[in-house]
């Protein structure tokens, strides 16, 4: 019985909550653990605040850093290169800094923060380069994750097959291979499917990114109203988050909604979104059209 005892997660509800993206359900589990040791409670916290932070409530996290654990004063960086108005150069180059020192390579909240930067700087080889010989089941998962961003399905095989070495039947396991069987396509679209689906008959409310998941999985068997209504679920709870603005949009296209409808989920995008990647990408395409209309246009009119 005590091996038992010894061998339960006190952080099992929590860090599943996390993992699925349902950040309100995390944040009320953490305020829950009473910790049997210092090093849980300093991992309670890191779960409590990134959730926080993925809700964007910044101020709270700022806040409770002044007197917390030194090892989780790098979630202020993440804070930093977050918040809108950031200027995300100086957060890059201070940790470019930070990675060179070596010092805080140590800190898996450190490791995080760095990755989790240099993934939305899409600059993955030096998250991976960070992440590299970590045992940290989560950074497996995130090292799976860049991978895949670099379209190296072989290389995200033998990160998975780490994954299961560790924890075959782990939430964080489930969603790795369903990502790596969505991207690889074929039979395994369907895998990914039944594999979100169970999580959320097991887990409950599902975030934005298992939702996303679930929903191209289903849209890529052509179920685009399944797709649709995992993805509006999903909105219900966090109503900006871009990719699923950019998923609900293309989904309304293929079940038929009227063409208004794609362009308001466009057009929430685009405006609360400004430095989201396809936002960028979809401006300077606009632009390069306009400038090659006024181009054409006619020297002398009609």
């Amino acid at each position: 019985m005590a091996r038992q005892q010894q061998d339960v997660d006190e952080l099992f509800d929590v860090k599943n909550s996390f993992y699925v993206g349902n950040y309100q359900q995390a944040i009320n589990e953490a305020q829950n653990v009473k910790p049997s040791t210092p090093l849980i409670a300093l991992q309670r916290d890191s779960f409590l605040y990134r959730s926080y932070i993925a809700q964007g409530n910044y101020r709270i996290v700022l806040q409770e850093l002044q007197r917390a654990d030194p090892m989780l004063q790098p979630l202020k960086s993440l804070v930093e290169y977050l918040s809108p108005g950031a200027n995300k150069p100086a957060v890059v180059s201070d940790i470019d800094a930070r990675v060179a020192k070596g010092i805080e390579l140590a800190n898996e909240v450190f490791l995080i923060v760095a990755a989790t930067v240099y993934y939305h700087e899409e600059n993955y080889e030096a998250a991976l380069k960070i992440l590299h010989g970590a045992e940290a089941l989560e950074l497996r998962a995130f090292t799976l994750q860049c991978l895949l961003a670099m379209n190296r399905t072989d290389l995200a095989h033998k990160q998975l097959k780490a994954l299961q070495d560790v924890e075959d039947d782990g939430t964080l396991t489930q969603l790795s291979q369903a990502w790596l069987n969505l991207a690889q396509g074929g039979p395994g679209v369907q895998d990914a499917h039944y594999s979100v689906m169970e999580l959320a008959e097991r887990l409950g409310t599902l975030g934005a990114g298992p939702a996303a998941l679930g929903a191209a999985a289903a849209a890529s068997r052509g179920m685009w109203e399944e797709a649709e209504q995992m993805l509006t679920e999903a909105q219900t709870r966090a109503p900006q988050q871009p990719e699923l603005l950019l998923a609900l949009a293309v989904s309304a296209v293929h079940s038929g909604k009227q063409p208004e409808v794609s362009s308001r989920y466009l057009a929430q995008l685009l405006d609360s979104h400004p430095e989201h990647p396809f936002t960028k990408e979809y401006n300077a395409k606009s632009n390069e059209f306009k400038r090659l209309c006024d181009q054409y246009q006619p020297s002398v009119a009609s």
